[in-house]
Parts: C-alpha cells; sequence; structure tokens
C-alpha cells in the first residue's frame, strides 16, 4: 500500500513539475535577467517551496487518518495519477512538454525541432491528396517491405518512406543506373553478402521487389551504423552512396560533424532527401495509426500530428 501509495504522488508530481517548468520556459523565454532569467529561478524556487509544502500537508493528513482506513491515501494517491494520466493526454500538455523537452535538450533539442518542423512543413506542401496516393501505391509492398524492415531491425515507416522518396513506388530502371523498388545503384559488398543471406545462397535478381528491399534494409542499415545511429546522416549517406568516398569523405573535408552543418556543402537534392523521406514516413505512420492523412493546418491537426511524431526522429514519447 505504501508503495502504491507513493508511485501515484510521484506520477502526480513529475507530471506537475513537467507542465509547471514547461510553461515557464515558454512563459519567460530570453536571456535578460530581469524580465527572463530572474523570474524563471523565482518561479523554480516558488515550485520547490509549493512542492515541500504538499508533501508536509500530506504527511499530516495521513497521520491524522492512518487509525481510520488503511487504503483510503493509497486511493487517494492513485486517483491523482489518473487524474494526471488524463490531464497528459490533453493538447496542451504536450505544448508544455516541448518547451520542458527545449528547456533540458538545449541546442540539440533546438536542432532536432527544426528538423521536425521542416518535415511537418514537406508533408504540407506535398498536399493530402498526393499523400493519399502515394499510400496507397505503398499498400502493394507494405508486406515485403515491413519483411525486410523487421530483418534489419529497421522502423518499417523509414523503409516505406525511401521507398516513396526513391520511385514513388513506380519500380522501373532509371537512366541513373537505379533499378527497382528501392532504385538501387551501387551498394558495399559487405552489404550485398547480408541481404543474401536471408535466400539461402540462391541469386536473386535485383528487381526482384523482395530481394531490392533487402538490399535496400541492408544497405540503410550498413549507413546508420556508420553514421553511428544519427538517422539525417545515415538517410543522407544511403542516398549519396560510395560513390567518390561517400558521405564521410565529405564531412572529413570539410570538418562538419551533423546534418545541420552538412547542408551548405551538398547540392540541392540530397540535401533535400532525407526530409523526403521522412514526411513520407510520418504520412505512413499516421495511416497505420490513425486510418488517414489529416491536413496540417485545420484546426488542431497540427497538435496531433506532432504528438504521434515522426518515425525515427520525435517518436521517443
Amino acid at each position: 500500500m505504501a508503495a502504491i501509495e507513493l508511485a501515484g504522488l510521484s506520477i502526480t508530481l513529475v507530471s506537475a513539475i513537467i507542465v509547471l517548468l514547461g510553461y515557464s520556459a515558454e512563459r519567460f523565454s530570453g536571456t535578460r535577467f530581469l524580465t527572463s532569467l530572474l523570474p524563471f529561478a523565482i518561479g523554480v524556487l516558488v515550485l520547490i517551496l509549493f512542492a515541500s509544502f504538499l508533501f508536509l500537508f500530506w504527511w499530516k493528513l495521513r497521520r491524522s487518518l492512518q487509525g481510520r482506513t488503511v487504503i483510503l491515501m493509497p486511493v487517494i494517491s492513485v486517483m491523482l495519477a489518473i487524474g494526471s494520466g488524463i490531464w497528459v493526454m490533453d493538447e496542451r500538455f504536450a505544448l508544455a512538454f516541448n518547451h520542458f523537452r527545449m528547456l533540458v535538450g538545449g541546442k540539440q533539442e533546438v536542432r532536432r525541432v527544426t528538423l521536425a518542423h521542416q518535415v511537418y512543413a514537406a508533408y504540407r506542401r506535398q498536399g493530402v491528396g498526393a499523400m493519399r496516393q502515394m499510400v496507397a501505391r505503398g499498400e502493394k509492398y507494405s508486406l515485403l517491405v515491413e519483411d525486410a524492415a523487421g530483418r534489419f531491425q529497421i522502423d518499417p515507416d523509414l523503409l516505406l518512406g525511401i521507398a516513396a522518396a526513391e520511385s514513388s513506388f513506380l519500380p522501373r530502371n532509371s537512366s541513373d543506373g537505379g533499378r527497382g523498388l528501392f532504385q538501387i545503384t551501387r551498394v558495399p559488398k559487405v552489404v550485398e553478402n547480408e541481404a543474401q543471406k536471408h535466400f539461402s545462397g540462391q541469386k536473386r535478381s535485383i528487381i526482384d521487389d523482395r530481394y531490392n528491399a533487402y538490399l535496400a534494409a541492408a544497405t540503410f542499415k550498413y549507413y546508420l551504423d556508420e553514421m553511428h545511429g544519427d538517422l539525417l546522416l545515415g538517410l543522407l549517406a544511403y542516398n549519396i552512396g560510395p560513390a567518390n568516398g561517400g558521405l564521410r569523405f565529405i564531412m572529413q573535408k570539410y570538418g562538419v560533424t551533423d546534418f545541420t552543418t552538412i547542408q551548405p556543402y551538398l547540392q540541392h537534392l540530397p540535401r533535400d532527401y532525407p526530409i523526403r523521406v521522412l514526411s513520407y514516413a510520418l504520412a505512413f505512420r499516421l495511416w497505420r495509426q490513425e486510418g488517414t492523412l489529416p491536413a496540417y493546418q485545420e484546426g488542431s491537426n497540427a497538435v496531433r500530428i506532432q504528438r504521434i511524431g515522426i518515425p525515427g526522429l520525435t517518436s521517443d514519447f
């Protein structure tokens, strides 16, 4: 009973802290001492004092009721936790949570949020009609793409997004050498061997949709590992391929370390490639979870879409 009571109070307090700090970070954002930094610091102090007062009040109430019932206080704490859970589901909490992430995450979170909004903007520019058409085309290949993604531990929506960006789910041989569903050109030999393992040594044609998907999944996994799990750089490396040393050579040449700093040194198409992939991946995620593709600019859809998150980029909550 004591553990249940403590858990309920902890959930309630953590939710309150996130909301209050999130709203405070928004209300007092800035660098001026008197109008931003000092009021925020005072707010944190007030929050600590208020939390201490509540715990003291709870302790006295607990002692006064201890002789009457054993389960009353745990029940009250669970009810408070449930109320906090309902509160968390409200869209206003999502806004406060985003501000709290910005407060704690610093530059890294600012960079992530900026990239996320580039993806949301790309989703909006494409339009619901075009995205629905892309999702409809992708349904024919969804099972084999999901199978390939599962074999190499990749989010299937991400792999579907790559296929959408590469071929629009219209497998063909292109003038630039791209072949099949994922427009496979050159892949590292180790990647080809890794994909081949799943076909019991049987040599498959690169234009075979299933083999093409396995090659794409293995290639993306290879470059994602090479970029130490950085999703944007992994997608860039996949798009650039091994030609002329690949993305690693470009990064070493110009001394850049992330997607933001490398953009000025890339042509428009590869710079835009990860954003396009993620906008398609977002559409497949929305279709999978919502059964529809809401227009980003209508009503409260923007907040709802942000809560669902972009596969691999904002889906950690």
